[in-house]
């Protein structure tokens, strides 16, 4: 089997974040959600992956390489534009061959890994694998019904009065068929060409699509708070390692606390589970539980807990406790004794500032 994973979206949902960096590199426990995906479909013993990648196909590039790291060869597969998951099918088809292949959205994180359900497709023989999760909200994703004998009768992309609460999943599993479905259908209402609408035409023409309902957790990190509740389960299994850092008498580590290289800890206290980045400085400050910080930030008089801080972060002298946030690459928040006082803001579209 071969790896196909999407990395070309736009990120419309996590603006102003995705306006500099791809959606799949946004890290959670300090790694690029991208390579969580990678990962899963290297252990289950695919090396040979192609990335669908678009406008962040340079930082994709820079970050993933050949893919050597994950002991894999990448292929990279250039989209012009987001133009639907069945169309990043179609323009792999080279790459494929009449290989089958796992597709893999690259923003998405599924407890487990994939090695169990790369297994159960390849032991059952049929052309397509789904993967199917209950959701409180259907109707924002592609949705599957299913009969009394557990067959797929028939999928929907974001139906308006769905029919069901079982969302599709963002893992795939197909054989050489679904070109064939790709290029026998239309562009949607939102002129995509849906891979619900391809799976649909597999089952329309007699091919066995075996529907896998998961048990455990799965996020699509598309969304801030999806984010968030992925960096808390993925730091709650998370084994923390502790490189050469320093610790002062004044400061503490409770619980399960990951320190980089070179931290630097003063007069403060980190409650874990948490993970702290290479020569990061954290002075008279609280870092709490479910809190990821990147490489190089500096934190100073300041409280912080359930947020992501990306590489090259400064939080100076900020009396308010950060809770829920995600501050992108070299954000700078600091307090000035400048007159008269007043908030001062630079923010880019699509920004969101809660005040209490």
């Amino acid at each position: 089997m071969k790896g196909l994973i999407l990395s070309g979206g736009k990120g419309t949902r996590l603006r102003p974040l995705t306006y500099t960096s791809a959606k799949q590199l946004v890290p959670v426990a300090n790694k690029p959600v991208l390579f969580f995906g990678i990962e899963s479909i290297v252990a289950a013993g695919i090396s040979d992956i192609g990335i669908i990648v678009g406008d962040t196909k340079d930082e994709i590039r820079a970050a993933v390489g050949d893919g050597a790291q994950f002991g894999a060869r990448v292929t990279y597969i250039e989209q012009d534009a987001p133009r639907g998951l069945a169309h990043a099918v179609m323009i792999a088809e080279k790459f494929l061959g009449d290989d089958s292949f796992v597709m893999y959205l690259g923003d998405n994180l599924i407890a487990g890994g994939i090695t169990s359900l790369v297994d159960e497709y390849q032991s059952l023989g049929c052309n397509a694998q789904i993967l199917l999760a209950e959701v409180p909200n259907p109707s924002q994703f592609g949705v599957a019904e299913l009969s009394s004998h557990n067959t797929v009768e028939r999928l929907v992309e974001k139906p308006a009065e769905p029919r069901s609460n079982l969302a599709l999943v963002g893992v795939y599993m197909f054989d050489h068929h679904i070109f064939e479905s790709v290029r026998r259908i239309e562009p949607s209402a939102r002129g995509e060409l849906e891979i619900t609408d391809a799976i649909q035409d597999l089952i329309d023409r007699g091919f066995e699509v075996h529907p896998h309902k998961v048990r455990g957790w799965w996020k699509d990190t598309g969304k801030l708070g999806d984010m968030l509740e992925a960096n808390r389960i993925v730091l709650d299994s998370h084994e923390p390692r502790r490189r050469h850092f320093t610790l002062d008498d004044g400061s503490a580590l409770e619980g399960r606390v990951d320190l980089g290289e070179g931290v630097e800890l003063i007069d403060s206290l980190v409650r874990g589970p948490a993970i702290i980045g290479a020569r990061t400085r954290i002075e008279n400050a609280f870092v709490g539980p479910y809190t990821s910080i990147g490489d190089d930030c500096t934190l100073v008089s300041c409280e912080i807990e359930n947020s992501i801080v990306l590489a090259g972060g400064e939080i100076r002298d900020i009396g308010t406790r950060f809770d829920g946030s995600l501050l992108g690459r070299n954000v700078r928040i600091i307090k000035t004794e400048l007159k008269p006082k007043a908030y001062r803001f630079m923010l880019g579209d699509n920004c969101e500032v809660d005040i209490t």
